[in-house]
């Protein structure tokens, strides 16, 4: 096991360093990848959450036995071994993830075959929300150190039972010793739903959104250079009013401000690329938007790419869905799939001296 470990760090660096020229100066760069993917309704089969968590209990309406948790566990363990490119051999240094019931979950999740050689880690917190799902962060020790994790709860004082997932902040170190590290915050999300309907529940959403707004203003306090990534299910569109005026993510890159955000997934959704889909038309629920310094590489980092990870495999073959996100169930029949989101990455890259 050792000596894998130490042939994969190996290779791990000699894929960082010296992939992508900056300049004819020979400068070279690191890529680093940052992930998020909504797991879909990721439970174990033991009831622990009253009437919804039953729905997932082998007497249950989804029938959730042992067999369907741990094929829907080598599903997503297999979808997140496929995030890799030339330039990021290992997968992305870090990956959001929402619709997850406890961190028990998650440990089955790194320790599928598919993926327990990236020695993934786990940061992972018990939110109040009503369905008991929450959001976690998955990060490889080689490219990321945790530094300090912050959850922020969403209160609404209108709705004083309301419940949803707290907004995620951990605060670490993107990088290693031979490329150098760069710091940085990722606010994970799962804003509220769009039950009641889109206009109905907007509001619920823009709250959402000025709680990120706040906590990236409070960090930029602290750490004028820092780079802030925020990412998630939003449960909105990159050109609706909680991510383009409340939390003010702007489309074009050269219109960002000082202390504001950019969001290269409006451009994806621009040209009918979705990560979720409902009646037929695609959404861009699952965005990462970053904030000046890392488009300016202020922080270090310089944002370079992003892209909906549409894979085949993540996706109907055929019959009524064909081309849909291949999910867990459909119309309450078990189809073994993965999720009804499909994963979103962004790229960054990191100049490291000769």
């Amino acid at each position: 096991m050792k000596t894998r470990r130490l042939a994969a760090m190996a290779a791990i660096l000699a894929a960082l360093i010296g992939m992508l020229p900056v300049n004819a100066q020979e400068k070279k760069v690191a890529m680093f990848g940052v992930a998020f993917y909504n797991l879909e309704n990721l439970f174990d089969t033991i009831n622990n959450n009253g009437k919804y968590d039953f729905e997932f209990t082998p007497k249950g309406g989804n029938k959730w036995d042992s067999r369907k948790y741990w094929s829907k566990i080598n599903r997503l363990s297999y979808a997140i071994s496929q995030m890799t490119t030339k330039t990021t051999p290992i997968g992305p240094a870090v990956i959001g993830v929402s619709e997850v019931e406890n961190l028990s979950v998650l440990q089955d999740l790194v320790k599928a075959d598919a993926i327990k050689d990236w020695n993934l880690q786990i940061v992972h917190h018990d939110s109040p929300d009503a369905r008991g799902v929450d959001v976690s962060l998955l990060y490889n020790p080689d490219l990321f150190r945790v530094l300090k994790v912050e959850n922020h709860r969403l209160e609404i004082p209108e709705l004083p039972k309301f419940r949803t997932r707290d907004q995620m902040c951990v605060i670490g170190l993107m990088g290693n010793r031979q490329t150098g590290y760069s710091r940085v915050a990722i606010i994970v999300n799962h804003w509220p739903s769009r039950r009641g309907g889109s206009a109905e529940s907007s509001w619920l959403r823009e709250a959402a959104a000025a709680l990120n707004a706040r906590i990236a203003a409070d960090l930029l306090k602290q750490y004028p250079d820092i780079g802030i990534i925020t990412m998630g299910d939003l449960n909105d569109d990159p050109n609706n009013k909680s991510v383009a005026e409340v939390l003010g993510a702007v489309r074009d890159i050269e219109k960002i401000q000082p202390g504001g955000f950019y969001n290269p997934f409006w451009e994806k959704l621009d040209k009918g690329i979705g990560s979720y889909i409902y009646r037929g038309g695609w959404d861009l629920f699952d965005q990462i938007i970053v904030n000046s310094n890392i488009v300016d590489g202020k922080c270090g980092l310089r944002f370079y790419a992003a892209e909906v990870l549409n894979k085949h495999f993540l996706l109907q073959a055929d019959g009524q869905y064909k081309g849909y996100p291949h999910r867990t169930f459909s119309g309450g029949v078990w189809t073994d799939g993965y999720s009804d989101h499909l994963p979103t990455e962004i790229f960054l890259v990191k100049e490291v001296a000769n």
